[in-house]
């Protein structure tokens, strides 16, 4: 009976030897060809700011790619405390240290609880390499992966590994990214102390945190450089230094966040293209505007309002200088996503464009508007317009309604304009996210009830700060040159737009004379709140820089009555400050084409004398002293739609001048290519979409007459 018991046994025992040694080679790890593979499969790009500095974008990613640093210039005294706390016998055995594993068992089963580890650097590898679940099989797994990887790897090449990927907290990973993170220094300048605070901070980052657990770490960081004395890899002075040191935790206040800007150039990054890149961001200019808008945010918690951005370009280059996002409270859940490039209502944002369209279509900065109730149909009702100050002021010249942005005169700007020419005007800016039917957004797109992004709002008055030449935004350093110039609006009506954006004068009726609006020096501003106060915008530019900011809320909640003027623009007068405390400040351009001139106005009955720009519609100077010939058709600037009920061939429209007697023969020119003579002061021409620019020459007993350039597009 006992032997078939001893047999039983026997037998249970070889079937759970080869249980779990079936087990345990089907869980076995597949080992990468070499540690330093690992690494390199992982490696993309790197990452840099216009002036050469690092822009972390790594800590997301399992390996640390960028932060090494190579054994030659580890300090002796580093590897040593490093093994002794670690693995002292890592030079010894071959991947498991079966004596520590039954010392550690022993103590754990007296202690009745996980008192004491045992792990190797080698099985502290592979579990970087192969994470798996904490358990005491994975344990065993892992000794015999340590073993593997023993043989395939060199005592080196694991240490090396080891230093530069052991994690730490805030994902963290290696000595260099841990002495930057923890003491806002390098690797190399550490002190003995600050070298062993590292190392017993592998053990528990979280429990042993230098900037909570002062005390606790202390005592840690003692206990094992006694252990280090007793070993005879220190001596007694030594021992004595490092218990006087203060140990002095000081992380980086001047960390780059810079993460949604780097997402955006990855997508935009070759992905063939390997190693340096380098960016346009300025990570001084980064990191200070983050921390001013971060501030602001926290100033304002009490409003509802938890997320931010700014976004800051030379408009030079239209290089990005800063892309800065800020999150707080419960929206950094929302953390993912960049506020910059997503669609929000701009309110009266928008409102500089509306009037630049009115003025390309004839409209003057003295042009008369009627700022009165306005009431329009909407469906089967009415809807009222009224201004954010609820008052009405009669007649008001453009310059004041866009200074003081009125709503109502807006309104009425873009019923001259048209709301599907509007957004074609706006097309020509990169503005693209208008995806909808203009009946879907009415008149209303004045006031900014269409969703366009950040990137595009500032992008868009970059280029007036440009004088109307477009220009695609720069991320990579060295490509601005490259990118291409185009005219989307006359340089003199962008001019003027600058000119009353940076009026202080034009905005008393709504903003008084002491508005936050008025910077110390010479800057076109606009604000922008949208409905329901959901979104609050503030664009400005001067000579050099543009900069958009954006408060809201990523869930679309409300704020409370924050308003562009009263939120972002804040943090645009800081920006301006600290871009422009080390470089000579000019005026705003102003286009010679801008004429000022004394007129009469009939305002409400009563005749007022102003001062203002004339937009001069003949821009080539010498076409003004020799034009004598008027082009009755097209209109400068005409938008023409084909018709698409009409077949090509039989689609025309009539080229049309001013009748002069006399006229022997009429020269139609094309984009600068002749396409008829006639005798009449008419020409029937056969439709075709593009871009054109028409100059008629007409030839007369007594002279000859050369017509002003006039631009047109077909759609």
């Amino acid at each position: 009976m006992n032997y078939r018991i001893f047999v039983g046994f026997i037998s249970l025992a070889i079937i759970g030897i080869l249980f779990l040694s079936v087990k345990t080679y089907k869980a076995l790890g597949v080992l990468p060809a070499s540690l330093n593979s690992l690494v390199e499969l992982e490696k993309t790009h790197y990452f840099y700011d216009r002036y050469g500095a690092r822009l972390h974008s790594t800590y997301q990613n399992h390996f640390n790619t960028t932060d090494i640093v190579e054994l030659h210039e580890v300090p002796p005294f580093f590897i040593e405390a490093l093994l002794a706390s670690e693995d002292k016998n890592f030079m010894h055995h071959s991947g498991v240290d079966w004596g520590a594993r039954t010392i550690a068992l022993f103590e754990n089963i007296k202690a009745l609880r996980a008192v004491r580890g045992a792990s190797t650097l080698s099985e502290q590898v592979l579990r970087i390499v192969i994470p798996r679940p904490r358990t005491l099989f994975s344990r065993w797994v892992e000794g015999f992966d340590a073993m593997r990887l023993e043989r395939e790897a060199s005592k080196s090449e694991i240490l090396h590994f080891y230093i530069n990927q052991v994690p730490f907290a805030a994902k963290r990973k290696g000595f260099k990214q841990a002495a930057l993170y923890y003491f806002d220094r390098d690797f190399d300048t550490l002190s003995d102390k600050e070298m062993l605070a590292l190392i017993v901070l592998i053990r528990s980052p979280r429990w042993y945190d230098p900037a909570k657990y002062k005390e606790r770490l202390q005592i840690a960081i003692m206990k094992l450089a006694n252990r280090l004395y007793k070993e005879k890899k220190i001596d007694k002075q030594t021992l004595a230094s490092i218990e006087k040191e203060q140990l002095l935790s000081k992380k980086n206040e001047l960390q780059i966040n810079a993460e949604h800007f780097l997402s955006y150039v990855r997508k935009e990054a070759n992905e063939k293209q390997a190693g340096q890149i380098y960016t346009t961001l300025d990570s001084h200019f980064q990191s200070k505007i983050q921390k001013i808008l971060d501030t602001k945010l926290k100033s304002l918690e009490s409003k509802n309002i938890q997320n931010g951005a700014v976004l800051v370009l030379d408009h030079h280059t239209n290089e990005v200088v800063a892309w800065v996002v800020a999150f707080a409270g419960q929206m950094r859940a929302f953390t993912s996503y960049d506020p910059i490039i997503i669609p929000r209502q701009p309110g009266s944002a928008l409102k500089p464009f509306v009037y630049a369209a009115a003025m390309e279509k004839g409209w003057q900065a003295t042009t008369l508007i009627e700022d009165a109730p306005l009431f329009e149909g909407v469906g089967t009702g009415t809807h009222g317009y009224k201004n954010y100050s609820n008052t009405h002021y009669g007649s008001v010249t453009l310059r004041d309604a866009l200074g003081n942005s009125l709503n109502i005169p807006a309104v009425k700007a873009v019923g001259f304009v048209g709301v599907e020419p509007f957004m074609r005007f706006l097309k020509r800016f990169k503005i693209d996210s208008l995806n909808e039917h203009p009946d879907y957004y009415g008149d209303g797109i004045a006031l900014g009830n269409a969703e366009i992004s950040l990137l595009e709002l500032t992008r868009a008055y970059a280029t007036l700060a440009r004088m109307g030449s477009y220009k695609d935004i720069s991320i990579f350093a060295n490509t601005a040159q490259k990118k291409e110039s185009k005219r989307v609006l006359q340089e003199d009506i962008a001019s003027l737009i600058g000119n009353i954006l940076s009026d202080a004068s034009s905005r008393t009726k709504e903003f008084g004379y002491n508005s936050i609006l008025n910077f110390p020096h010479q800057t076109a501003i606009k604000t922008g709140t949208s409905t329901d106060h959901r979104d609050a915008w503030s664009v400005a530019y001067d000579d050099r820089y543009c900069i958009g900011a954006w408060f809201g809320n990523l869930d679309f909640s409300k704020m409370d009555r924050v308003t562009g003027a009263s939120g972002p623009t804040d943090v645009l007068r800081m920006s301006f400050a600290l871009l422009n405390e080390n470089r000579a400040l000019e005026s705003l351009y102003l286009s010679p084409n801008l004429k000022k001139e004394r007129q009469e106005i009939d305002e409400i009955s009563r005749v007022k004398t102003v001062d203002d720009y004339v937009i001069l519609r003949k821009t080539d100077a010498k076409e003004k002293n020799e034009s004598a010939l008027r082009v009755r058709s097209p209109s400068q600037n005409l938008l023409l739609a084909k018709d698409p009920r009409i077949a090509d061939r039989y689609e025309y429209y009539t080229f049309e001048i001013d009748k002069k007697n006399d006229i022997r023969k009429v020269e139609w020119f094309l984009n600068d290519k002749l396409i008829a003579t006639t005798k009449e002061v008419k020409y029937a021409w056969m439709v075709k979409s593009g871009k054109y620019k028409l100059v008629v020459k007409s030839q007369t007993e007594d002279e000859n007459l050369t017509s002003e350039s006039v631009f047109f597009e077909v759609f």
